[in-house]
């Protein structure tokens, strides 16, 4: 039997992780997040399809994407979160399970990041535990899928 395939959505300047602001988000780069999934996912008996980009129409695209594609949606919307009317949309649209994830613990960052869109739309959200959060948030949708199985 395939693996169910999970989306990892990751937006703008999560490309600069581990170069950018060490001092709040740590040494880790993106492909050592990407690295910590796959191993997950292959924990799990899911698939990953692993993405980032700075640009909200892309990540638009790769959810409605995912919409046909896959079993569920990770989505580390970074900036987004705090500004995109048009991802939570999609994210809605998408008719799939999606946990957010954030490497910080927004809610005690700036006030205007304790706002997150995505969230009111997420059927989770992990935030503040760093890297391992997306490990965390593979793990959950992987119950979340199989309570779906038992529900068939």
């Amino acid at each position: 039997m395939t693996p169910p395939l999970i989306y990892v959505l990751n937006g703008p300047n999560l490309n600069l992780l581990g170069l950018r602001q060490p001092e709040i988000y740590g040494a880790t780069t993106l492909d050592d997040v990407e690295a910590l999934c796959a191993e997950t996912a292959e924990d799990l008996n899911l698939a990953i399809d692993f993405r980032q980009t700075n640009g909200e129409g892309e990540l638009i695209s790769w959810i409605h994407e995912a919409r046909a594609a896959a079993a569920g949606i990770i989505i580390n919307p970074a900036g987004y979160s705090h500004t995109s009317v048009a991802v939570m949309d999609a994210l809605l649209a998408s008719d799939l399970p999606v946990i957010e994830v954030h490497i910080t613990n927004i809610h005690k960052r700036e006030a205007f990041r304790h706002h997150s869109y995505v969230s009111h739309v997420a059927t989770g959200v992990i935030c503040g535990l760093g890297p391992g959060g997306y490990a965390l948030a593979l793990r959950a949708m992987a119950g979340i899928l199989s309570q779906g199985e038992d529900d068939a």
